[in-house]
């Protein structure tokens, strides 16, 4: 979603003052409501508003299959701002502590950080398996061309994407947004509803790696992470303790690997 927007520009030492116009991208605010009450609030994109909301529950802990959602749907019709999610009483007994928590500040949210993170984290995820290789100079490429999947970016300038592949190279997924999270649980969304997310194991993102992203990522079981900037010393930590692989496009080129770079061969 983009809006038309008329701007002035003024060039300095010159006398030159003309409107144009402008794509800005939009953003308002997304409701997720579980079990008919509130559970978090997310500024975002609009559109993909199902899928969305899914990966979201899945980076939460709320659900582990798409058999653990009773209903998953938008509040109504002309309101796409609410997606309300009801869950299969067998999977709801497990997850009451965390549906009774109060406060807005979601698991996979900005602004939480310390290194008790990385612990209380790999208690509640398994490290991720070791049978994953890729070709390392065909993933560079696949990171190269993000630029083709980012038809927002290039109307706004200013939209993040995450895109998913399988172990054969082939795009399953892919989706953009105003933040870099929204564009990760959009993208993981979309598979995990159509029940193909097992086929992924190679995530690239336009942004740096930071934590909350390794955690959707390895709730999502997805081992391997490009992106076009570094990651933040407590993402490397997280994927190290999970088993999970961190790259980024090096400055004169291929890859910088912080962990597990045994999967990527040459």
């Amino acid at each position: 979603m983009e809006t038309c927007i008329k701007h002035t520009v003024v060039s300095r030492g010159r006398n030159i003052n003309r409107s144009s116009e402008h794509m800005l991208i939009g953003e308002e605010p997304l409701s997720i409501h579980v079990e008919g009450k509130p559970y978090s609030v997310v500024m975002r994109t609009p559109g993909d508003e199902l899928a969305h909301a899914a990966g979201f529950c899945l980076a939460e802990g709320i659900v582990d299959t798409p058999d653990d959602f009773n209903t998953i749907s938008c509040c109504d019709d002309m309101d796409p701002n609410v997606v309300t999610v009801t869950i299969r009483k067998s999977r709801l007994n497990t997850i009451t502590g965390l549906l009774d928590r109060r406060g807005f500040i979601s698991q996979t949210s900005c602004g939480i950080c310390g290194k008790e993170i990385v612990k209380d984290l790999y208690q509640k995820i398994q490290p991720l398996g070791d049978n994953t290789r890729i070709e390392g100079g065909a993933a560079v490429k696949i990171l190269n061309n993000l630029s083709q999947l980012q038809p927002l970016r290039d109307k706004t300038r200013a939209a993040h994407a995450a895109a998913l592949y399988g172990a054969d190279f082939k795009l399953l997924s892919s989706a953009e947004d105003v933040g870099r999270h929204n564009a990760l649980d959009k993208a993981i969304g979309k598979l995990f509803l159509d029940r193909k997310l097992d086929g992924a194991v190679l995530l690239v993102l336009s942004s740096r790696i930071s934590y909350e992203l390794v955690q959707k990522a390895a709730r999502a079981r997805i081992p391997i992470i490009l992106a076009f900037s570094r990651p933040t010393s407590l993402a490397v930590e997280l994927a190290s303790e999970l088993n999970m692989t961190l790259a980024c496009l090096a400055e004169e080129s291929g890859l910088y690997i912080y962990c597990k770079e045994e999967r990527l061969t040459v």
